[in-house]
């Protein structure tokens, strides 16, 4: 290259006309610090922009972008550098406060599909992310334009460039040349880049969290001398709390707040301010986060209300404050927000106008809900239930359940993760993350609103392995035992008490919960009677009435070393006339006994002077000596249920997407050419022709208009033939004579044409050869607007279409999904072998699911595919119909470039 790319060369032609870019290449991002810029492509009226941009380069950056020192731009190379056409030229900038901090371009060469690519990042925003993020979204616009490789020339010593291409995870061939580096690789997304852009994204975020979960300064802007107002409650959470920073009250009327100087402005506190928690007229917020970003706040809560509770007017202010957050470098937490809190002894942050004071502890918690955040405190006060973390997002302007997610992940002081939502903003991404974070710290959800997405929830959380529960007494339950106990290694359980009816509930309870309650063999059940006196020494264990502290540690040695239960519940009855204390003792051998191998549960019934876990008083560790404690057996077996549920997912290989002979990917976006993206219903051959693509052989089928074309069919497709009603309402209704089955000839096929036409009216017809027998089932692809695209298998027939319901679940779809959701359909025997029926092909099953999840994973253009039936038969699967729906293509913010979400409330 005779120049650096996109530098104009001595004959450089002037620009060509400036055409129109999608809106999709805007977009807020967040850097590897935690903090935010605003890209976008470069327009002419940048042309200050960027020559103040310019000066403010060192001379050795300057030289390293342009292999010359030129500290100032000329008239015509700022005209040249500004004006694009966003297709053989483009150029998009980074903006920080409205100034450009940060350049990347693309030149096409003329006649090829190559562009050459440079950028540069001023100085003081180096190290920070900009070049890798300002690369993936030049790549995803290149690519939309028709570009396939990138090339760059770069000096030796630009270690910086050369290490944004080296680590994006691109196939990158290097040539030394003429003393510069010569770079191409191709742009097409590979796994790798996609691994290494999701790790980028994971560690900007979970920073980005850290900056407003840990500050080192916080402003309360709005704090007010007023009890009961929201200013006045937060700053008094901080300074009671103990914060290791100093808290600045900004009040434009008092020269103190609480005993602290205040001060007008936030812009004129004398320190550096990390967390700014706004609390002032929503009419006012918009002004007061400009002048944050102005200060330079690292991130802001905004617990004003007034937004997306405000109708079209909150709904605007909303994305105007959003939008000046996120170009002030800052992330947001609101508005309508109840606040934070972090635990941690070196932060003490307590950012909240609620009362409650969490005890320390490692359950982060999540809610989407404003007006529960002091439940959930309480709650976690009176079950001595210890928290890392606690964030209330209402509005959910820009902070999501997502980052947080990201955070935890990270965070070694949370170990299990409650969430409280409302919906979700990316589901794909959501499912991605939690089953992230899943494979170590369990998530428990509550998810408020159930109705017909609730299917679409369940198959979500059961894809990436959240524990689903259904009320907030539930959260709080299963969160005591994740947090005060380990895993369970199995489901069977081991019960003991002083309660015959109690035992035996919670031992029905258990049953009912597909948990297992073992009978104990000879050597325990003597042990149980040498040590108890007890004579019923099977499981349930009854210790008896009148059973003591002495007679229940006895039976827990028992039972926790006998090598043949999982889990133990205790169930404690205030024994009749007994002194009062014998309780407490009874609680006292439950907590010495506690942090063994296994899980260790309670239930005290009628006794309210022992708390919901029987906490030692420490930390909230497991194995400190906390147990938790129910209020019914039936909750303490519920909730060991959940547990178990959880290690197996766990304990499960996660599989993995493989690699599928026969799919051309670019082969089925041709066949999408000239296909109708309006929703409605392709023809039987439009689709089959596609899904041949993708490696699914639709069984042949001809659509004919009377009995001589009907004929005409058979014959080429050779005898015995179906003849079925091609519409929806009558294409299965064998039971009404919509459907004929093994016509062998051309007589008896005009007589079916005739009877069928009597049954359905007017109306073309299928004729189809005869397939092997099978197992019918039906596979459906959908894309869902609550949990993204969703794939459901279940069995087919008129009886299975009234009585069975499918078993659902999101993708990406692993081998091992594939694997279980074929044995999770109720009846699967029929498909994996049954009194003495052979099994089908399950394994052609479970690749042709596979084939499905992946159509559905690529083309974002296909709303709905219905696949019945599918014969499962001994060698192989048969889809003898195929219906496809198709909508205009959909960007997927799951491969596409980094982004934040847009800014909207959460319904």
């Amino acid at each position: 290259m005779t120049s650096p790319a996109g530098t104009p060369g001595p004959a450089a032609s002037p620009p060509g006309p400036v055409r129109d870019y999608p809106r999709s290449w805007e977009a807020d991002v967040v850097l590897s610090d935690g903090g935010t810029a605003r890209l976008r492509p470069i327009r002419p009226d940048d042309a200050d922009r960027l020559r103040t941009f310019q000066g403010r380069l060192s001379p050795e950056t300057v030289y390293n972008r342009f292999f010359s020192y030129r500290p100032a731009l000329s008239a015509s190379e700022i005209t040249y550098f500004t004006s694009v056409d966003h297709t053989d030229r483009v150029a998009l900038v980074a903006l920080l406060q409205g100034e450009i901090i940060g350049v990347v371009r693309y030149d096409r060469l003329p006649g090829t599909r190559d562009a050459e690519v440079a950028f540069v990042v001023e100085d003081a925003h180096q190290g920070r992310g900009l070049g890798p993020v300002l690369l993936e979204h030049l790549a995803a616009a290149a690519g939309e334009r028709g570009i396939d490789r990138f090339l760059a020339d770069t000096l030796p010593t630009n270690g910086a460039m050369l290490a944004v291409f080296r680590t994006a995870g691109y196939s990158v061939s290097r040539v030394l040349a003429d003393g510069y580096v010569e770079l191409s690789f191709p742009i097409r997304q590979t796994e790798t880049s996609l691994s290494v852009m999701r790790a980028r994204e994971h560690r900007a975020e979970a920073r980005s969290m850290r900056r407003l979960l840990a500050p080192r300064s916080v402003a309360v802007i709005g704090a007010s001398r007023e009890r009961g107002t929201p200013g006045h409650e937060v700053l008094r959470s901080l300074l009671s709390s103990g914060f290791e920073g100093p808290v600045y009250p900004v009040n434009a009327a008092a020269d103190h707040v609480g005993g602290v100087a205040a001060y007008p402005d936030v812009r004129q506190v004398p320190g550096p301010v990390d967390l700014a928690v706004v609390a002032v007229p929503a009419s006012e917020v918009a002004e007061v986060v400009r002048s944050c970003g102005e200060k330079g706040v690292h991130g802001l809560i905004v617990v004003s209300g007034g937004f997306a509770d405000a109708g079209p007017e909150g709904s605007g202010r909303l994305e105007e404050v959003v939008r000046l957050a996120r170009s002030g470098g800052m992330r947001l937490i609101g508005p309508n927000a109840m606040g934070v809190v972090n635990t941690d002894p070196s932060v003490r942050l307590h950012a909240s106008f609620t009362a409650a004071a969490p005890p320390v502890g490692r359950v982060g918690v999540f809610s989407q809900s404003g007006a529960l955040a002091g439940t959930f405190l309480a709650q976690a006060c009176r079950r001595a239930l210890g928290l890392s973390t606690f964030v209330s997002i209402g509005d959910r302007g820009d902070v999501s359940g997502n980052d947080l997610l990201q955070y935890w992940q990270d965070d070694p002081r949370t170990d299990v993760v409650l969430l409280h939502l409302l919906g979700f903003g990316n589901p794909r991404k959501f499912a991605r993350v939690a089953r992230e974070l899943g494979r170590s710290k369990p998530v428990v959800a509550l998810k408020s609103g159930h109705g017909r997405s609730d299917v679409a929830v369940d198959a979500l959380f059961g894809s990436a392995g959240v524990v689903r529960v259904g009320s907030l007494a539930q959260l709080f339950e299963a969160a005591q035992l994740f947090a005060l106990q380990p895993l369970p290694a199995g489901r069977r359980v081991g019960i003991l008490g002083n309660s015959t009816a109690l035992a035996a509930m919670a031992a029905d309870a258990c049953r009912g919960l597909d948990l297992e309650v073992p009978e104990l063999d000879g050597e325990s059940q003597e042990r149980l009677r040498v040590l108890t006196g007890t004579t019923s020494s099977l499981n349930p264990v009854n210790l008896g009435p009148f059973a003591g502290p002495a007679e229940l540690a006895a039976g827990l040695d028992v039972l926790t070393t006998s090598g043949q239960v999982d889990a133990v519940l205790a169930l404690v009855v205030p024994p009749p006339s007994a002194d009062p204390a014998a309780t407490d003792r009874m609680a006292e051998v439950l907590r010495e006994r506690s942090g063994g191998a296994l899980p260790l549960l309670a239930s005290f019934l009628g006794h309210d002077g022992v708390p919901d876990s029987l906490a030692a008083l420490v930390d909230g560790v497991p194995g400190s000596g906390s147990v938790p404690s129910y209020a019914s057996a039936e909750s303490a077996a519920l909730a060991l249920s959940r547990a178990v549920a959880y290690a197996e997912w766990r304990a499960r290989p996660p599989g993995q997407v493989p690699d599928l002979a026969g799919l051309d990917l670019p082969a089925v976006r041709g066949a999408l050419e000239g296909l109708p993206g309006d929703g409605s219903w392709l023809s039987q051959e439009q689709a089959a022709r596609l899904l041949a693509h993708v490696g699914i052989p639709v069984w042949p089928a001809a659509l004919v208009a009377d009995a001589d074309a009907a004929v005409e069919a058979a014959s080429r497709m050779g005898w015995p033939v179906a003849l079925k009603a091609a519409s929806e309402q009558w294409r299965h209704r064998l039971d009404v004579g919509a459907v004929r089955l093994r016509l062998p000839g051309p007589r008896e096929l005009r007589s079916a044409f005739a009877d069928i036409r009597g049954v359905v009216g007017d109306g073309p017809l299928y004729v189809q050869p005869m397939a092997d027998p099978g197992v019918s089932t039906v596979v459906r692809l959908v894309q869902d607007a609550s949990a993204g695209p969703l794939i459901s298998l279940r069995l087919g027939g008129v009886a299975a279409d009234l009585l069975v319901d499918p078993v659902t679940r999101t993708l990406p779809l692993t081998d091992r999904d594939a694997h279980d959701l074929v044995r999770n359909i109720r009846g699967h025997q029929l498909l994996t072998g049954v009194a003495g029926r052979p099994a089908a092909d399950v394994a052609a099953l479970e690749d042709l699911l596979l084939r499905v999840a992946r159509l559905g994973e690529e083309l974002s253009e296909v709303a709905e595919l219905v696949l019945d039936p599918v014969l499962v038969q001994q060698s192989g699967v048969s889809p003898l119909h195929a219906g496809l729906r198709l909508l205009p293509p959909a960007s997927d913010p799951e491969r596409g470039p980094r982004r934040l979400g847009s800014s909207h409330p959460v319904l």
